[in-house]
């Protein structure tokens, strides 16, 4: 598959360090297969998507890497929570905690990380309908002239 933009792990690593903390590090293998899977699943990264810019293009495969390397490998040195969902309750004695995934229709996946949220917001442009007017006609579609009434 040709890529539209491609994948620079030490420019990813750098805007986003807190994947490069030991012992949950996201190897720049790792971190392509993620990449990789952004734009197979969920952002086109073959430039027939939606998307002309490669710069935002860029933005918005990162971002969609960073929230898959946050769910499969963790952050911060800190591996995942392993929670579904966004944490709508807790508690502090006797731990407890509750979660939903009550939010708009395919929302609640991408809102358990900050960087899946971004890209849920960002791209909210992309999700709307567009409408194309379709083509113009004259009359009432009969012709007019030798053979009256006849439709085509």
């Amino acid at each position: 598959m040709a890529q539209f933009v491609t994948f620079d792990y030490p420019e990813w690593i750098g805007m986003y360090p807190m994947f490069n903390v030991e012992p949950t590090v996201t190897t720049e293998l790792a971190a392509q297969n993620y990449f990789n899977l952004a734009g197979e699943l969920y952002l086109r990264n073959d430039g027939s998507g939606p998307i002309s810019d490669p710069a935002r293009q860029k933005t918005l495969l990162y971002l969609l890497t960073a929230h898959l390397a946050a769910l499969f490998t963790g952050v911060s040195g800190q591996a995942p929570s392993g929670v579904v969902g966004r944490v709508s309750s807790a508690s502090q004695g006797s731990v407890s905690v509750s979660t939903e995934l009550s939010t708009s229709p395919g929302a609640a996946w991408f809102t358990q990380t900050p960087w899946g949220f971004l890209f849920w917001q960002g791209t909210a442009a992309l999700r709307t309908a567009r409408y194309v007017r379709g083509p113009t006609r004259f009359g009432s579609g009969r012709t007019v002239g030798a053979i009256p009434n006849r439709r085509f």
